[in-house]
């Protein structure tokens, strides 16, 4: 099964993000977050933390995977955070 990759950027704001993953969550089980530094890693964190809060009512927990990743970023490969979340209940 193929998730949806969102990429989360330090101007993100977490409560879009976290619709977004509590969204695909929701539809598909599953949703991939990247992000390449400190200030894009803290959204995605706090992003997570309030999709919890979104999905919750309905029964499901988020269970999240944290990875290093290197991603591709104007031709050049670039050491960022993946985050795999999943909804479990």
């Amino acid at each position: 099964m193929n998730s949806e990759v969102l990429k989360v950027s330090s101007k993100s704001n977490p409560n879009n993000v976290a619709g977004a993953i509590a969204g695909v969550v929701t539809e598909k089980g599953k949703v991939e977050l990247q992000a390449i530094g400190a200030g894009a890693i803290n959204q995605t964190v706090k992003a997570i933390a309030i999709a919890r809060g979104f999905v919750a009512p309905l029964g499901i927990d988020l269970m999240t995977v944290p990875a290093f990743s290197t991603v591709s970023v104007e031709d050049q490969d670039r050491t960022g955070m993946k985050f795999i979340v999943r909804g479990a209940k």
